[in-house]
């Protein structure tokens, strides 16, 4: 198949890239500065010649998106939205004007737009869309917002012909130096990844390649449409997440932090405690009804096999 992906240079395009190469499909990228063969440019915003791609591809896996690690200052939360919601409105017309349109259209998304809870797990077809939680900061809206425009954009496209795919991802866990696990590995080897404000609050995660394997799988069954999960079956409280990441690392205790420190943690780091502090359970309820089996549904085995493998590099 000839799989297109727009937004594909950074990590998990690159993931995706080499695995759905190496199981024999052809993949080009859309990418705003092209460097390699397999690697066309695009503005992220207006059709152009990149459409030759669309037109006449298997299927288009959308992962265009400012990263939302960074401070929710005015500005970056425009450019969280406008890349989000103006790639999507590109590729849906890029879609539709295809003489022969792809199969099918995976849009990424985010299982951040469900609701911050504690009391029950959020899967697609009875999870809480977040936004009115009483507990919940005003200032959380806005990444909802985000969410449901980004999903809104696919929705309003007129491509009939094409299956659609919106993907509400969690934090996706690889080996990569400067992502997520190597971050949080760092305040594990350091002794300051204990539990955060209580450590009560969902962590819902996947390992890198369930994730690949996951969106091999969707392209293949087509009796699946709509949104979709993409998230380990077991998500676990923050307090229970970071003792096992410590434990893969060897390291048994660590300091706890309240609510003001990360807070102010996330402050000199230039992010969001949103990130720290909102309790996302989320299970992948779609994927396990059509029979996708995880190779890694338990975290404290997955942070075993990605600590190891982060030693190696």
């Amino acid at each position: 198949m000839k799989i297109v992906i727009p937004g594909g240079s950074g990590a998990l395009g690159t993931l995706l890239d080499r695995s759905l190469t190496a199981a024999g499909h052809q993949v080009v990228v859309l990418s705003r500065r092209p460097t390699g063969p397999r690697q066309v440019g695009w503005d992220g915003r207006t059709p152009g010649a990149w459409t030759a791609e669309v037109d006449g591809s298997d299927a288009v896996l959308n992962l265009a998106g400012r990263s939302v690690n960074c401070r929710y200052t005015p500005e970056n939360q425009r450019a969280m939205m406008d890349s989000r919601v103006h790639s999507t409105r590109a590729v849906g017309q890029a879609i539709a004007a295809a003489r022969r349109p792809p199969a099918v259209w995976l849009q990424m998304s985010t299982a951040t737009v469900y609701a911050h809870r504690h009391d029950a797990p959020n899967d697609e077809r009875d999870g809480l869309i977040g936004g009115e939680e009483p507990d919940a900061p005003p200032s959380w809206r806005y990444s909802i917002d985000i969410a449901r425009a980004w999903e809104g954009a696919q929705s309003a496209a007129d491509t009939p012909r094409t299956r659609r795919l919106a993907l509400r991802t969690a934090v996706v866990l690889g080996p990569e130096r400067g992502g997520a696990l190597d971050s949080l590995s760092w305040l594990a080897r350091l002794g300051v990844g204990g539990p955060i404000a209580g450590g009560a609050q969902y962590v819902s995660w996947i390992h890198e390649r369930d994730f690949a394997r996951a969106v091999e799988f969707l392209i293949a069954h087509e009796e699946i449409d709509g949104p979709v999960n993409l998230a380990a079956p077991n998500p676990l409280p923050q307090r229970e997440f970071m003792r096992e990441l410590r434990a893969a690392w060897g390291m048994p205790l660590a300091l706890p932090a309240s609510r003001w420190m990360a807070e102010l943690g996330a402050f000199a780091l230039r992010s969001e405690s949103e990130l720290l502090l909102k309790s996302r359970r989320v299970v992948p309820g779609r994927l396990l009804e059509a029979g996708f089996a995880f190779e890694h549904p338990d975290w404290p085995r997955a942070a075993r096999d990605l600590v190891r493998r982060l030693r190696g590099r």
